[in-house]
């Protein structure tokens, strides 16, 4: 496995639509190392997910992973997930702001609205179909990897008002995060 460069804001890549991969392709040594590739990657920079535009990759495949993550103390654990063409449905028209971040933009989170359930239909990393329903703060996991792979960024999203650094979310924004997800978390019992 390997380490991979991440694409940061401001290189064309990240704004390029990803192609989708053919089934017949997933199962071979060349995608399976690539995955493999991400999962190191998203796991040597703490990220809760990392999507194909931000290694160089123009092809639909994003991985997700928040599991004692120091970056995401707060968020709901989501074991290892390998999506594949991923197509996400909102379900209803209820958001909620949350704060993000992005490996692509180091140092800034933003504030912006997320459906706050989705469907999301995939391939998995052995090709078999999947449709699954994400809530509260995962279902705006989902929705970012997946704009990648739709050449979007957070910060196309969030209230440019709303900019801060991670030391001054810190420092003036994670309190009142943390009692949003708190909140969510008993709403939706996480």
């Amino acid at each position: 496995m390997a380490i991979l460069k991440v694409a940061r804001l401001g290189h064309p890549i990240l704004r390029q639509v990803a192609e989708p991969i053919p089934p017949s392709e997933i199962g071979s040594p060349e995608v399976q190392r690539f995955i493999d590739d991400m999962v190191e990657t998203m796991r040597e920079y703490d990220g809760a997910g990392l999507a194909a535009n931000q290694v160089h990759t123009l092809r639909q495949v994003a991985v997700i992973e928040v599991l004692a993550n120091p970056r995401y103390a707060d968020a709901p654990p989501v074991p290892l997930t390998v999506l594949i063409n991923p197509v996400v449905t909102p379900l209803g028209d209820e958001t909620e702001d949350g704060w993000e971040g992005c490996l692509s933009v180091p140092d800034l989170r933003g504030s912006l609205q997320r459906h706050l359930a989705i469907r999301v239909h995939y391939l998995d990393r052995h090709g078999e179909e999947c449709d699954e329903i994400k809530r509260g703060l995962t279902a705006g996991t989902y929705q970012h990897e997946v704009d990648h792979l739709d050449g979007v960024l957070f910060v196309d999203r969030a209230d440019p008002r709303t900019f801060a650094t991670w030391e001054q979310f810190d420092r003036h924004q994670r309190d009142e995060f943390v009692r949003r997800v708190t909140r969510l978390k008993e709403e939706l019992r996480w």
